[in-house]
């Protein structure tokens, strides 16, 4: 069986994102350049990258390179596509992250916006050890209801999410990765409509906070 993610398209994905109900396209990129600059760093990875939201934000010195994970295919030929200034540096990877962690290369900072909730903690820490950054950002969905996908014209293209979907909250991914060596260093909660928000959660290695 495969990753359901494979079945949703790029436009069904970032039209539903875009929407005035949900807004989350437009949070994440501003969210993104901030990430972007949160910690000294020669290499990124971005974990779900989908069709690169952010990366226009990357001056084209900023980073020696940028690894874009996904495992969707068609996901990682627009990125590639959309963002030819980044030729030389975007590298697009296409890895489950549920099984192909150990084919990672190390990076100095992980970004890791939305794709928890689809992977888990015990695998977000397999990732990490394998990539062995010195800053990780993740940005998690917190929902006033049980309902964690908005309604909108395009819901029936997630139908095949719930098989992947874990519940995650911010005290959990910390307690996750506290057990795992790191420490919390920088928390940030930005509202969306129907009351659901983004957390961002910064994390360091333990001792090694600024």
């Amino acid at each position: 069986m495969g990753n359901p993610w494979e079945e949703i398209s790029l436009a069904d994905y970032e039209a539903h994102m875009a929407l005035d109900s949900v807004r989350q396209l437009q949070t994440l990129r501003r969210m993104m350049g901030e990430q972007l600059e949160a910690a000294p760093a020669g290499t990124v990875m971005i974990l779900g990258v989908a069709g690169g939201n952010g990366l226009d934000l990357i001056g084209p010195d900023r980073f020696r390179r940028v690894y874009g994970v996904d495992v969707n295919a068609a996901y990682l030929a627009e990125t590639a596509r959309r963002y030819p200034a980044l030729a030389g540096t975007l590298e697009c990877l296409r890895a489950d992250l549920t099984k192909d962690w150990n084919r990672l290369p190390e990076a100095d900072l992980v970004i890791a916006n939305l794709i928890v909730e689809y992977i888990g903690y015990a695998c977000l820490l397999n990732v990490l050890r394998q990539v062995r950054p010195r800053y990780v950002s993740c940005v998690l969905q917190r929902n006033p209801t049980e309902a964690w996908v908005s309604d909108s014209p395009y819901i029936r293209a997630f139908d095949g999410l719930e098989a992947v979907h874990h519940t995650v909250e911010p005290r959990g991914l910390e307690a996750a990765l506290a057990a795992g060596g790191w420490q919390t260093v920088r928390r940030e909660e930005c509202p969306l409509p129907g009351g659901k928000s983004l957390v961002r959660l910064d994390f360091a290695p333990l001792g090694e906070a600024e």
